[in-house]
Formats: structure tokens, C-alpha cells, sequence
């Protein structure tokens, strides 16, 4: 399926993120995001003079390193290009994000430690889909690995994948679930009681 054709129209913008997920030989993993921008016309920054078509208005690549627990354990970053040349001060505060753990919360954690200006929108969005990035290439790789051992799907039996009540297709009470984890079929999450509630 694709989109329905578009009305007569002139492109003007293109912006391109990209997701890398690696294991490491040191049994880390790394996330490498990329965000570019790019006018298909001649852009005017007062800082840069003329930009010739296709000349990438931003540029900016992030390096995540985490542990098996989702912890970051390192932060690299590059700014090849920018609109302006104050753009570049935003990468130190990205080490704020050293020692946090992607999981619930990992929104509110980028935005306490590095948003509005204390950092850099640009950077802030890549690290925000760096959490999904994460879940696809370490989980994934775990579940392969696993696989081809001859081992069960999940090392933790009594409790679902991360991705399963997280989304339409996922929801413990569909057909997804009913088929590719029917032990989790209807699987409702155990509610802790705060003593004197």
C-alpha cells in the first residue's frame, strides 16, 4: 500500500534521520543516529551567505553507547554542519545523559538534563528515537542469538517482551499476541497496593 497520488507540488525540503544499531566486540552497543537537512533551492543564512540546493542545513550525528541494562555509558557527538557557529556548544551538555538508563521516563530524563537551552532540539530529537533504535537492535539481537542456540524465546518467562501492550498490534487481548506469544494472551500487569491505600 502507498499513499494516495498528491496534488501538483514543488519539493522544497528534505530532512533524513538514520538509525545504526551495533554490538561491540567489548559486548557494548552502539547507536549511531544522523539527522540532515536540506533545501532543494538556494538557502540564504546571514551567517553563511548562499547555500547552494542540496546543501545540508543540518548535519549532526550521535554516538550512544550502552550496557546490557540500557544504561548509556557514553555519549559521542558531531556537528559537520550547522546554521550557526554557537550550534556546536550544545554538544557538551549531551554528557549530562552519561549514567541514565533508557526505559520509562527517558522523554522527561533528556528533557531535565538537556532541553529547551540547555541543549540543542536537533540532538535532543535523535536522542529521544535513540530509545527505539536501542529496542530493535539489542533485544532483537538477544532473541536471534537465543534462537539459534535452541534456547526459548525470553530468558524472563513469566514476563512479556518490552514491545508486547505497547501498541495497537501488540495489545494482550489481540490476535498478535493471541498467535506469536499466546502465553501472554490476555496478560494483565500485576497492580501494587501502597500500604494504607
Amino acid at each position: 500500500m502507498s499513499l494516495p497520488p498528491a496534488s501538483p507540488r514543488t519539493h522544497l525540503h528534505t530532512r533524513q534521520l538514520r538509525f545504526d544499531g551495533f554490538h561491540r566486540e567489548d559486548g557494548l552497543w552502539d547507536i549511531e543516529a544522523t539527522l540532515t537537512d536540506a533545501k532543494s533551492y538556494i538557502w540564504h543564512s546571514d551567517d553563511k551567505g548562499d547555500l547552494p540546493p542540496g546543501t545540508p542545513v543540518h548535519d549532526m550525528v550521535i554516538r550512544v553507547t550502552l550496557d546490557d541494562a540500557l544504561t548509556v555509558r557514553a555519549i559521542a557527538t558531531a556537528m559537520p554542519a550547522t546554521p550557526y557557529g554557537e550550534c556546536i556548544q550544545a554538544q557538551d551538555p549531551m554528557q549530562k545523559m552519561v549514567g541514565e538508563t533508557i526505559g520509562p521516563g527517558w522523554r522527561l530524563k533528556i528533557d531535565r538534563a538537556i532541553g529547551g537551552i540547555q541543549g540543542c532540539t536537533h540532538l535532543r530529537e535523535l536522542l529521544f528515537n535513540v530509545a527505539t533504535a536501542a529496542f530493535q537492535t539489542i533485544p532483537g539481537y538477544r532473541s536471534h542469538l537465543r534462537r539459534q542456540a535452541g534456547l526459548p524465546r525470553s530468558a524472563d518467562g513469566d514476563q512479556p517482551p518490552f514491545h508486547l501492550g505497547q501498541c495497537m498490534s501488540w495489545d494482550f487481548d489481540g490476535p498478535v499476541v493471541q498467535r506469536h506469544y499466546p502465553e501472554f494472551a490476555g496478560w494483565k500487569p500485576i497492580r501494587r497496593v501502597k500500604p494504607g491505600v
